[in-house]
């Protein structure tokens, strides 16, 4: 069983989701709060396995409540909560620690993918998220130039680890680079095993939080 918090300033919206998450039998929600606040008062009562955070909230916001929360307990996993247009938010989320990102309009097979996903140590993007991110992604660092952050990756795997967040196809990369689509895919394992990462969506992760592209 997962445990599950809501975090959200909306009643109506902390209902409806409870309602549809009690409703699955893989899934226990055991807190809701109102404001950061009010969530990290209850801490220690109970500890959630996975809590859906939204950002946009009177007091402490989203970003605020998840570093406390997860200083005090980092096994917990946060699903941020948002709508199209707050991008900023996106990589101040992901230097706080959260690890999922899902519109709120999101259908509720995705919420239980993204609750199965990050409990089981993943990064999840909503697709159409994942989409428009892509299409907002700037590349920060020009070719040759590498943030100490990132001195795992090579310059090549670098240019490839871009191409794969701007939403670039492999032959598209391999156009772009000049190179074969084999050699793209060899380089997207050696990069995928370097960072740890799993997916497109943590890759993304990956590049923002190690300053590759911003939104």
């Amino acid at each position: 069983m997962i445990r599950v918090a809501l975090v959200d300033d909306h009643s109506l919206f902390r209902r409806g989701m409870k309602l549809l998450l009690s409703s699955h039998p893989e899934i226990e929600v055991v807190a809701e709060a109102a404001s950061g606040e009010e969530f990290l008062a209850l801490l220690g009562d109970v500890v959630p396995d996975v809590v859906f955070m939204d950002y946009d909230m009177p007091g402490l916001n989203g970003a605020q409540t998840t570093e406390q929360a997860l200083g005090r307990y980092p096994d917990m996993k946060v699903i941020t909560l948002s709508m199209f247009g707050e991008h900023a938010y996106y990589s101040h989320m992901m230097e706080c620690g959260a690890k999922g990102f899902l519109l709120k309009d999101s259908e509720f097979d995705e919420v239980v993918e993204a609750v199965r996903t990050v409990s089981e140590g993943g990064t999840y993007f909503s697709a159409s998220l994942l989409e428009d991110l892509s299409q907002s992604l700037r590349v920060t660092y020009p070719s040759g130039a590498e943030p100490a952050d990132s001195d795992r990756l090579s310059e090549r795997e670098i240019e490839i680890l871009v191409g794969i967040c701007q939403g670039l196809s492999t032959q598209e990369i391999a156009d772009e680079l000049f190179i074969s689509k084999r050699t793209v895919d060899k380089h997207r394992a050696n990069i995928l095993e370097k960072s740890g990462c799993k997916n497109t969506a943590s890759l993304v992760v990956y590049a923002i939080k190690h300053r590759l592209v911003e939104l």
